[in-house]
């Protein structure tokens, strides 16, 4: 079955800098797309990265030119490189799968941004 373990979280200071991992099992990583979604309180969930199996990527316009969706494809794993961190990423980022129109999500790892 299709698991998504995401671990990387914490608590960072304003302008800090945090690398969250995503470990995926169950389904052929590599010729999927993975992405990086995130939920604050209150907020619904917001894409903040994509990436292709090709390598194309796509961010949310908030975290364009701070975050870096990258893959490890023998490892099985996804990562979001996060810099410059703000207050407003303070949210529960969650690793993502899609297949058939069908979205898998691991539990989510918290990420708190202090001021």
């Amino acid at each position: 079955q299709v698991q998504l373990v995401e671990s990387g979280g914490g608590l960072v200071q304003a302008g800090g800098s945090l690398r969250l991992s995503c470990a995926a099992s169950g389904f052929i990583f590599s010729t999927s797309t993975m992405g990086w979604y995130r939920q604050a309180p209150g907020k619904q969930r917001e894409l903040v990265a994509v990436l292709s199996r090709g390598g194309s990527t796509n961010y949310g316009e908030s975290v364009k030119g701070r975050f870096t969706i990258s893959r490890d494809n023998a490892k099985k794993e996804v990562y979001l490189q996060m810099n410059t961190l703000k207050t407003e990423d303070t949210a529960v980022y969650y690793c993502n799968y899609q297949s058939f129109g069908y979205d898998y999500w691991g539990q989510g790892t918290q990420v708190t941004v202090s001021s």
